[in-house]
């Protein structure tokens, strides 16, 4: 084999690798993305909740229809923050880079 196709190999070699290296850090950004949106969400989420509690506070007067609503709320909050931390785990599993293969 001459040197120039020694070269030719080589020079593949590095934009194989210079390829691989770009595809995982765009994955890497995109994993990024995600989890700072679902973060926001959350975020969203809770502020919208503590809105709904803040309001019934402010406008309901009879007490029951009051301990009632807050009750509701407060189940599906329980219920939405269940979601979120099943949620979180399965992004945690599907998107752990330490679990990832590397590629030889």
């Amino acid at each position: 084999m001459d040197d120039e196709q020694k070269w030719s190999e080589i020079s593949n070699d590095i934009s194989n690798v210079a390829k691989k290296i770009k595809s995982r850090i765009d994955e890497e950004d995109l994993v990024e993305d995600l989890k700072e949106t679902f973060k926001n969400t959350i975020e969203n989420t809770s502020q919208l909740i503590s809105s709904i509690v803040q309001t019934v506070e402010s406008t309901v007067t009879d007490e029951d229809i009051k301990k009632e609503t807050k009750e509701i709320v407060n189940s599906v909050n329980l219920e939405l923050k269940n979601l979120l931390s099943e949620t979180k785990a399965k992004f945690s599993e599907s998107f752990n880079t330490d679990t990832v293969p590397e590629e030889e």
